[in-house]
């Protein structure tokens, strides 16, 4: 059986992303909350806050590590598997990618060592501005990786001459028609993540009884954020929904499992897309929902799957699937910040063990959500790599066989699986150990005692010690 090269470049890549993003989504989240318990620490002093802290900067630290690591190798799989890419967009990915490197990656460099190993060695509001500094970098970081995969989505200020992208605009480039949408819907999940991360942690923490001062402090405050961002999110995701039909409209029918263009469009929750025959199996949809929600009206026009060629229709229920996991996601993390406002409201948010243990069940929820809608964004442009204009298949390594990719991707799903084994078996440990215990204040602490003997009798009294002739 021959090997496809562009399949297995396109699994490859896939698997690589779907690997890395899940840390940056997390880090990016935790370095402003490392940030913020940094601040109320410097500000009232409590220790509860530097335990906090203390706990998830070395968390972080792990995390951040394993993002570095996956993420590397991205690049290099611009070069040895879409090298026809790599050099049509080269004039606009380069820069972008450097500018990434440098007002990000050097920022956090910088400053990650002083946030991990300067607490008690540098003065502490020093301290505090290398933990913004950090938060910052992954911010900028993000910004710059969302231009350029925004920029592919929805291309701009640039023109095509003899099959290279030539920037017009950089303003235009950078600040694409999805980029502002994309940017804020990231940002909200990485805040997400990180909180529901650290309440689900901090809810395990306080069902075993362990610094209960502290861990109160931090699940309190992650479910303010939670009920505060997820309605936000969704509000987020309809005007990104909404700049996608715009502009995307092929990726919209796939979201919708919606085959004809039609008036009064059904959203489907349930339905088994067939791609062959361009129809679903096992339709159970809400009448006229799915217009009402993307044109705000009830017989909204909705575009269908069937107005392109199939050669430029994306795996629909990939899209179909991963979309409705994504908002299932997003209605259950709606549904969990409500419930622990009604217990807060009840006097019953530490104590009920029932919701203490769904939070802890609750950390997975933002990364799958997270996965679900980077394979909706990415999945669903194909079969274009920048969209409307140059396909995967332009965009191949020409000298690629299907050998080399099978070869490729067999290892780094090795390399990452034990990259991942170690990651997370050190985590493990970390949340196992918990927090530091808060050290004693000087005039509470108890010296040690010394073993008794006569070497430790003052001189003038040793004559007279019991074992002593």
């Amino acid at each position: 059986m021959e090997l496809d090269p562009l399949l297995l470049s396109r699994l490859q890549f896939a698997f690589v992303v779907s690997f890395h993003a899940i840390f940056p989504v997390f880090t990016i989240g935790l370095a402003s909350y490392i940030a913020v318990l940094n601040g109320l620490f410097y500000r009232t002093d409590n220790p509860a806050w530097e335990r906090l802290a203390s706990f998830w900067t070395r968390v972080f630290a792990v995390v951040f590590g394993m993002g570095v690591v996956s993420g590397i190798v991205m690049s290099f799989q611009f070069g040895t598997n879409w090298s026809n890419f790599s050099l049509a967009a080269s004039n606009f990915l380069g820069p972008v990618l450097s500018y990434e490197v440098v007002t990000a990656f050097f920022l956090e460099a910088a400053f990650l060592g002083v946030l991990l190993f300067g607490r008690g060695k540098v003065p502490q509001g020093v301290h505090l501005f290398a933990a913004v500094m950090v938060a910052l970098g992954t911010f900028i970081s993000s910004f710059w990786i969302l231009a350029a995969n925004s920029w592919m989505q929805t291309p701009a200020g640039m023109e095509l001459v003899d099959g290279r992208f030539h920037v017009t605009s950089w303003s235009e480039a950078i600040f694409n028609p999805s980029f502002p949408y994309r940017f804020a819907h990231m940002a909200l999940a990485s805040f997400l993540t990180g909180g529901f991360v650290v309440a689900g942690v901090s809810a395990w923490y306080l069902l075993l009884g362990r610094d209960v001062e502290a861990n109160r402090k931090a699940f309190s405050m992650c479910l303010w954020l939670l009920l505060l961002l997820a309605p936000t999110q969704a509000v987020v995701g309809d005007f990104h929904g909404l700049n996608t039909l715009e502009h995307q409209p092929t990726k919209v029918a796939a979201m919708e499992g919606n085959w004809e263009t039609r008036e009064g469009a059904p959203l489907l929750l349930f339905a088994w897309p067939d791609q062959t025959a361009q129809e679903n199996h096992f339709e159970i949809g809400i009448p006229g929902l799915a217009s009402l929600i993307l044109t705000h009206h009830l017989d909204g026009e909705v575009p269908g799957v069937s107005a392109v060629p199939p050669e430029e229709q994306p795996p629909v229920w990939i899209v179909f699937w991963s979309f409705r996991i994504m908002v299932a996601m997003g209605l259950l993390m709606i549904a969990v910040a409500l419930a622990g406002l009604w217990l807060r409201l009840k006097g019953r948010l530490y104590d009920h063990r029932g919701y203490l243990q769904l939070m802890r069940g609750m950390t997975v929820t933002p990364f799958l959500a997270v996965l679900a809608g980077w394979f909706v964004t990415e999945t669903g442009r194909a079969p274009w790599l920048v969209y409307g204009i140059m396909d995967q298949a332009e965009a191949l390594t020409p000298s690629l066989t299907g050998g080399m990719a099978l070869f490729t991707l067999v290892g780094y799903g090795l390399v990452y699986a034990v990259v991942f084994w170690a990651g997370i078996l050190y985590l493990t440990r970390v949340v196992r150990q918990g927090m530091l215990p808060e050290p004693p204040h000087e005039d509470e602490v108890e010296r040690p005692k010394r073993p008794f003997s006569a070497a430790h009798v003052p001189f003038e009294d040793a004559a007279s010690h019991p074992g002593r002739n």
